[in-house]
Formats: C-alpha cells, structure tokens, sequence
C-alpha cells in the first residue's frame, strides 16, 4: 500500500501575485472591447467622450496628490477605470465640457475625499455620473441614434458645445442622419412613456440607443466573465443583481403584464448589466461577507426595478448602485460571521443580568 502524506504549509497561501495595479489592469483591458463597440455603434463622439473622461480623472487625481504632498497614485489604474466607466454611462454626444467636470466631480468628490483609493465609499464613475444628472438634466438625457451616417467622419453636433454653453438641439441633426429603424430613444424610455417593446434580440447585441457603453448586453456579459474567470470579480454580486431584478420585475410582470416589463426586458436594456458586472462590483464599495453580497446585490436589483417602474426617471441602476454602497458598512456589520466559540451578544447580556 501507498503511504500518503500531508504536507502543511504556512501562511500565505496566495500562488500568484495578485497586486491592486494588476487587477485594475485587467479591469481595464475587458473594458476595451466594450469601448470598441461603442466607438463603432455612435462614431468619433464616444472616441472623445471616453478620453476627456479619462483625461479629466486622471488630472484631478494627480491635482489632489500635489496638494496632499503625497506621491503619484496615477499607477494603480483606478481613475483610469473610472474615466472609461464614466464615459461609457454617458450619452454619445454629450457635450465634452460637461464630460471633463463629471470626471473632476466623480474623483474629487467621490474618492479624494474620503482619502483616495480603498476608502471611497461610492463608486467615483457613479458619483461623477449623478453630479452631472442632476447639474445637466437635459443634456444627460439626450440620445444619439445608433450607427448614424457619417459618425466617423464628424462629431454629434452637441459634443463640441463651447464650454459653460448649453448644446444646441439635435432633432433636425437626428433625421437627417438616422439610419432607417433606429431612433434616438432608448428601449427603456420607449418601454416607460410609450409603452413600445424592444426585440431581445436588439437589446443582446447592441442595436439600440443609449448610453455610450451600454447597449449590448450579450458582449457586456462576456468581457465581465474574463475577470471572474481569472478571479478578479465576486462574480456573486452580479449574479444576486440579477436574481433581484428577474424575481421584482417578475412578480410585477404576473400582476400587469400590459403595465410592466417583463423580466428579460429588465434584465438586458439600460445600463443594468454594465453597473451589475463592473460597478456595483467594485471590492471597496461592496460587502464583504457572503450573506453581505447576497443582501447587497438583492436590494440593488430591487431598487433599480423599483425607480425604473415608478420614479420619474426611466433608468435607476446608477442610483441602485450608490444606495447599495451607502448599505455596504451597514451590511458588513449586520453579517459578520460569529468567531468560534464566542457568544452571542444577547447571550451575554443575559449572563450579566442573571
């Protein structure tokens, strides 16, 4: 017979070097392909959206390091992944100016002040994206057909509005350069104001309006599980995001189903899937406990299906989201497991009073 053995080794137990600047790196390449499609879908504009974006957080993060006397935190690629975040939950042609103080905003209110990188409650990219939503109503809610004539050859014409001016309207614009079948509404303003359906099959692959990096689902889903295949991403936070939303969406969908969408709509349009796999994900901004990201993706999925249906606004991820990481301290106290052998609190004030 063959003797076996148990070899014991001591901590730690990591095989790979798995550093922040490398997972935020890999972050950054399965976003590119999301990038590509958008660039391709709107043209020129989202091209430009994306560096001023990105060019706008990376500046602001190295303003507040000058002004800290701390050294360059540009390395670690975070501000990085917030200004293609920010830039992909813009729409297409919104103009540039407003583009760079969403990037300002975004960093310098929700990261540099909570003290950079591992502290930030929110996720910056969110807190860059609500500032602008509710500093630039009209513009953060005007769309740009999808595959329009001439997108890479010219500019939406809001994009190069001259800064501290509001962009001119694009409705004669849109019809002069709208391919035949696409508009510029999104399948969810459709669905909200006038209760007109999207084929799932548009919403899988892209060939829809919206956000610059939204639209298609189905290559979302993909670049998401390269991270949670090289376990860079819980991938159970999405998957609870997504229990939540089919198990709200559903129950409403069996009481009016002519009133409310139904879960596959609400599951694959708007920015849903892009806030599930890259967002609401974020390590810092999410529990760390298993019964922590059970809690956490359920209310995010509830509350996006919640004011998607009800509030005034026709999408509610990003909101969802923020709420989600205003819970997560609270949710990390509220789950953290027992230690071995210790009693419960109850158990000892009950000790002491008896």
């Amino acid at each position: 017979m063959s003797k076996k053995h148990i070899v014991l080794h001591t901590a730690p137990h990591v095989k790979k070097p798995q550093d922040v600047p490398t997972i935020m790196r890999h972050v950054v390449y399965a976003l590119l392909p999301i990038v590509a499609f958008a660039v391709y879908q709107f043209g020129i504009s989202v091209l430009a959206l994306v560096i001023v974006t990105t060019l706008a957080c990376l500046g602001t993060e190295r303003f507040f390091n000058w002004m800290g006397n701390k050294p360059s935190s540009l390395n670690d690629w975070s501000s990085t992944i917030s200004g293609i975040l920010l830039a992909l939950t813009l729409p297409p042609g919104f103009p540039l100016w407003m583009a760079a103080v969403a990037g300002i905003a975004g960093i310098a209110i929700g990261k540099a002040v909570f003290g950079g990188i591992g502290y930030n409650v929110f996720n910056p990219a969110l807190v860059g994206r609500a500032f602008v939503q509710a500093a630039f109503p009209v513009a953060i809610t005007t769309w740009t057909p999808a595959f329009f004539t001439g997108r890479f050859s010219e500019f939406v014409p809001s994009s190069l509005t001259a800064p501290f001016m509001m962009p001119p309207e694009t409705a004669e614009w849109v019809k002069q350069v709208a391919v035949d079948g696409f508009t510029g509404a999104t399948p969810l303003s459709l669905h909200k104001f006038q209760h007109i359906s999207t084929a799932p099959f548009d919403l899988y692959t892209g060939m829809v309006a919206g956000s610059a990096g939204e639209t298609s689902a189905l290559l979302i889903l993909v670049c998401g599980m390269y991270l949670v295949i090289r376990k860079m991403m819980n991938w159970q936070i999405p998957a609870w995001i997504f229990v939540g939303v089919i198990a709200t969406s559903g129950v409403l969908y069996l009481i009016n189903p002519d009133k409310y969408a139904d879960p596959v709509f609400m599951l694959f349009s708007g920015g849903l899937m892009l806030g599930a796999m890259f967002m609401a994900s974020d390590m810092v901004g999410s529990p760390l406990t298993p019964k922590g990201v059970m809690i956490y993706g359920l209310l995010i999925g509830f509350l996006t299906v919640l004011i998607r249906q009800f509030g005034s606004l026709s999408e509610g991820i990003m909101y969802a989201i923020l709420l989600g990481n205003a819970m997560t301290p609270l949710i990390d106290t509220w789950t953290q497991p027992r230690l071995f052998g210790a009693q419960p609190k109850s158990a000892q004030s009950k000790g002491r009073t008896a």
